[in-house]
């Protein structure tokens, strides 16, 4: 038998029928919603009509027939972005006497006239030619050098980005020096390639992220160098430096590694190239070769040469990425260093570039790129300073102003014509750049 409802239960089950008839009559109309109603329980004996909505006195809307509004296509941008780079770091005994400070070192001074143009630019590398003492052991030089770690740490405060570490110089110290190097290195937040210190960071790529207006552009940094001054690779550890065999201009490792840096996402590939004749600013036919066999690849978009410790020609090489060419600075002498015609019998290793580029990566990963250079000097005798010069410059720390000139003039005549001089810092065009991205 029927469980009886109490009066107030009937009265609010009556309401209910009647709002929902009201919410039905809205949207298809009076008769039905009428019989909709007259159906609730204890309905009335009669309803007053129902108002007509008004979709029912226009008609249901057809949303068939309505316009579709395709979404909006998203906007890819164009993304520039400057770029420095510099010669060998090369901390020979006098210059560590130089950045002495107490018991530990002070290399800032020495770095200080570069700053502007360091920091100027979104992305910058160095080149470290020399490990890093390991910890315990003393640091050493010539022949066999081992750098102090506060080296590292002060290329971060001037700016660098990171460096190449593929050199003759990288197992110095054994595998130890390169362990070293890459602690110190990743201790200052800095990128670093060339060395690692296991086989599976040796597989990861050092990228520089620029991002600009939401868009991520990824800077690959791969570096080589053509042997190890006839030292071993360490037991057990082919994988701890770079190396190819330059007297063959056999790049096949270079370009494996380029490839690999372009299937992990590469937008832009900067290969650091530690080769060949010592002292020599005409690059020999070996060197000419392996930079021609790179642009061929069209893998690489910038080559930048190390090694020589003396500047070298800048010039453009057919080839490249879509065929556009590739900028090749053969060799940029040495950013610091106790080397001039006094020490080594050669004036140009008392000079470096600085090479500066431009790249525009087009909505279509199109990528082109220009470039210039800023001629540096060391002043060996005043404390070791670099100082970037111009035909203008003048008097700089203990260089008289015709020393100063001539040493211009002899950086201007090795790079050579194929690229403008840029004789004041440059400006990061970027939102901002993730340093040392690393990615397996």
């Amino acid at each position: 038998m029927p469980r009886p409802q109490p009066a107030h239960a009937s009265r609010v089950l009556r309401a209910r029928w009647v709002v929902a008839a009201s919410v039905v009559a809205a949207l298809l109309g009076g008769s039905l919603a009428l019989a909709f109603a007259q159906s609730a329980p204890d309905a009335p004996a009669s309803l007053p009509p129902a108002v007509p909505s008004a979709s029912a006195s226009v008609g249901a809307p057809d949303y068939d027939s309505l316009p579709v509004q395709p979404p909006p296509i998203p906007t890819v941008p164009t993304v520039t972005f400057t770029f420095v780079a510099a010669g060998d770091v090369l901390p020979h005994q006098p210059v560590l006497d130089s950045a002495r400070s107490g018991k530990s070192y002070d290399f800032g001074p020495l770095f200080a006239p570069t700053k502007p143009y360091i920091q100027g630019a979104d992305v910058s590398l160095c080149h470290m030619e020399v490990p890093v003492a390991p910890p315990g052991t003393k640091v050493s030089t010539y022949p066999m050098f081992g750098a102090p770690a506060k080296l590292v740490d002060d290329l971060a405060a001037a700016g660098w980005s990171g460096c190449s570490t593929a050199s003759n110089h990288s197992v110095d110290r054994g595998f130890a020096g390169v362990t070293a190097t890459a602690d110190a290195f990743q201790a200052a937040g800095l990128g670093y390639a060339g060395t690692a210190r296991s086989e599976a960071e040796s597989t990861q790529v050092q990228f520089y992220n620029v991002v600009e207006s939401g868009r991520t552009v990824m800077v690959a940094n791969i570096s080589y160098s053509y042997g190890l001054n006839g030292l071993p690779v360490p037991k057990g550890k082919p994988w701890s430096v770079n190396v190819f065999n330059a007297e063959k201009a056999d790049v096949q490792p270079i370009l494996n590694a380029a490839a690999d840096a372009r299937s992990h996402g590469a937008d832009v590939v900067i290969a650091s190239v530690h080769c060949c004749v010592e002292y020599v600013t005409q690059p020999g036919g070996a060197q000419q070769k392996i930079a021609q066999r790179i642009a061929d690849s069209g893998l690489v978009d910038l080559y930048v040469g190390h090694h020589a410790h003396v500047p070298q020609p800048i010039v453009r090489l057919d080839g490249g990425p879509g065929g556009t060419g590739m900028w090749v600075a053969y060799g940029l002498g040495n950013y610091v260093s106790n080397q001039d015609g006094s020490t080594v019998g050669v004036e140009e290793t008392a000079n470096g570039v600085m090479l500066r580029a431009t790249f525009t990566v087009s909505p279509a990963d199109e990528v082109a790129v220009d470039v210039g250079w800023t001629a540096l000097t060391v002043d060996r005798t005043g404390g070791h300073v670099v100082y970037p010069i111009s035909a203008d410059s003048g008097k700089v720390g203990k260089l008289s102003a015709s020393t100063v000139k001539k040493r211009w003039q002899l950086v201007a005549d090795a790079v050579g014509k194929a690229a403008p001089e840029i004789a004041a810092p440059g400006t990061p065009l970027a939102d901002y750049v993730m340093h040392n991205t690393r990615t397996p």
